[in-house]
């Protein structure tokens, strides 16, 4: 096997044609027999092959710089950079990351998780580059996903407009997780029906190269070879932005890739260089359905089928319960940006195509539109990941706070995600939704629970109204109660919300086993939080734990210790939550564990609060 040679950069350079095809369809299968046991991003990473190892032919990154847009598409990079023999550790607790991680490699030179920051972190390194006088190439690789998002844009703009020498690769699959939408989509489809002109462009290019000053007649000629496209078909929208635009051409082609990656080199200005590729490529199921191979569990690797049947998760409750809240209000509509499947809208966009919205990777952009439908008397529905929800705090505070619109906020992927790691963790939204003026913030445990909240906050609520949920299904835990007191106890008062009730329940087994009376408070609100039953209970108990799965900065337990000074209680207290820490990747187990916020763990810090005088 090829790959099992590929050491270094200079074992591919070494390649012939022939070699880098059968290369690809080693890495190929590669990715899709370790993948299908471990889980993660294939379908992106099957259509990149090609593109990325004329990259590293054409670059060496580890002293050229290569940032990746959205980092899923990152696994043929590890595998070329050294890191095939850790491949079987991806997403595990301790192993390889999904997403490029400096701290992993010096090939990787920024991390990446969330979309349409590539060019503009690529210009920074670049001026960085030219204000300090050192000699190195800068790559911004991004998917045609990425341009629904307005930061590419500001990105781009800047960055032609600068003359800094910097590489844009636009990597053209029709896709982001699901397929684009949008005016951008459609002009990129255009730009793919007409190659021909960059057909003509490579055969000049070898044509004059291979004569006496055919450089410089190259050189000569360019500017005018500009000016007679042009007139035959028009400025693209980047060169419009001051970019040298080459393409669109096919990103499978490995020779053509890496020869014009180095001429775009050569060129010392802003290039884009568009290339088309096939999302999945090489593997029939994924070529078929790339949506559904874009994040994937354990799956045969032959036939394409899951592992493990597919089961009940918070989105999939969510969107059912949102579909049927529809049929009864035709004022209801959805809002997602580019995750109909992650956030569990498939239904939804079936049954109401004209109330359903998918607005690309777009997340202000799909704030500010929920403002305007509420503004007009329409319920919107934003369905988000927590850490996409980052993206849109100013929206939220400007456009629907200070209206105090009726915009609700489905909040998925909430607390720690497990696999996905740092940049996926859902560990912000606690602070900055609970300082929205005018927030309620509900955190339902189990799927009872969350569809009880849901329908409260979109039949009941006024203003803004945040559900938050994890991803995944729910625990042991299947009631539904919003009475904060959870159980009775005597000894020491226990708080949590969501599902860490799970680990609460255990931690007040262990207790009870060894004779502690443990009282639990569920919160079912964090905002505006009701601290009522705390307040009695710890004027009870004398004791007080606090458990959440967030930073402590913005915390609920920040805000309930605060009250509790202000009525004048000072109970044996203990924090547990994750401090000023970004949790690693792994599962929700593992991080639990590593935590302190398992059963076992809790259990033992309230025995270190009982042993604490009052």
């Amino acid at each position: 096997m090829i790959l099992e040679r590929i050491h270094s950069r200079e074992d591919l350079l070494a390649l012939t044609r022939e070699e880098d095809e059968q290369l690809c369809r080693e890495i190929r299968q590669f990715l899709i027999e370790h993948v299908s046991q471990t889980g993660g991003h294939l379908a992106s990473n099957l259509g990149i092959v090609e593109t990325t190892l004329a990259i590293q032919k054409a670059f060496d990154t580890s002293r050229d710089r290569l940032v990746f847009d959205v980092g899923h598409q990152s696994y043929v990079h590890k595998i070329l950079t050294g890191r095939m023999d850790r491949f079987s550790t991806l997403r595990s607790f301790g192993g390889l990351s999904g997403f490029p991680k400096p701290s992993e490699s010096v090939h990787d030179a920024f991390i990446a998780g969330h979309a349409s920051n590539a060019v503009s972190v690529a210009l920074g390194m670049a001026r960085a580059r030219t204000l300090r006088g050192e000699d190195y190439r800068v790559i911004a690789l991004l998917g045609d996903g990425a341009l629904t998002g307005g930061l590419a844009y500001e990105g781009l703009n800047n960055a032609g407009a600068s003359r800094e020498p910097l590489i844009v690769i636009l990597n053209d699959n029709g896709m982001s997780i699901t397929p684009n939408v949008g005016a951008i989509s459609r002009y990129l489809a255009k730009m793919r029906l007409r190659p021909s002109y960059l057909d003509f462009k490579l055969w000049y290019r070898k044509f004059t190269s291979h004569i006496p000053g055919g450089m410089r007649l190259y050189s000569f000629t360019h500017k005018l070879k500009n000016r007679i496209r042009r007139r035959l078909i028009g400025k693209t929208l980047f060169e419009d932005m001051g970019f040298t635009y080459l393409g669109p051409v096919d990103g499978h082609d490995v020779e053509t890739v890496t020869e014009l990656l180095r001429a775009s080199a050569a060129l010392n200005e802003p290039v884009l260089l568009h290339l088309s590729t096939k999302k999945g490529k090489g593997f029939a199921p994924a070529e078929k359905t790339p949506q559904e191979f874009h994040g994937v569990g354990k799956f045969d690797p032959v036939t394409g089928k899951p592992v493990c049947q597919k089961k009940k998760t918070f989105a999939s409750v969510f969107g059912e319960t949102l579909t049927e809240m529809a049929r009864e209000d035709a004022s209801i509509c959805a809002i997602t940006a580019a995750m109909q499947q992650g956030v569990g809208l498939e239904g939804f966009a079936k049954a109401f195509p004209k109330r359903y919205f998918d607005v690309g990777i777009a997340e202000g952009h799909a704030v500010c539109m929920a403002s305007g439908l509420a503004a007009q008397a329409m319920t919107p529905v934003v369905a988000i990941y927590s850490s996409f929800l980052q993206r849109a705090y100013d929206m939220l505070l400007h456009d629907v706070a200070l209206m105090q619109l009726h915009v609700v906020f489905a909040v998925d992927h909430t607390g720690l995600v497990g696999a996905d790691g740092e940049t996926h963790h859902g560990i912000y939204d606690v602070g900055f939704l609970r300082q929205v003026p005018g927030m309620q913030v509900f955190c339902p445990a189990s799927f009872a629970e969350l569809r009880r909240m849901l329908r409260t906050a979109v039949l009941e609520c006024s203003g803004p109204v945040a559900v938050r949920y994890p991803t995944g299904g729910e625990g042991a835990y299947t009631g539904c109660t919003m009475e904060p007191v959870f159980c009775e106890g005597t000894d020491c008062t226990l708080v949590t919300y969501g599902t860490l009730i799970n680990s609460a329940l255990e931690a007040e087994k262990l207790c009870g086993e060894n004779g502690i009376s443990l009282e639990i408070i569920k919160l079912p609100k964090l905002a505006p939080l009701d601290l009522t039953a705390i307040s009695a209970s710890v004027r009870k108990t004398g004791r007080l734990l606090i458990v959440e799965e967030t930073i402590e900065e913005g915390s609920a337990g920040q805000e309930i210790l605060s009250q509790l000074a202000l009525e004048g209680l000072h109970p044996v207290c203990e924090c547990i939550n994750l401090g000023a820490n970004v949790p690693p990747h792994g599962t929700i187990p593992e991080l639990y564990q590593l935590l302190g916020l398992d059963g076992n763990s809790i259990y033992h810090r309230i025995t270190e609060v009982m042993r604490r005088e009052k």
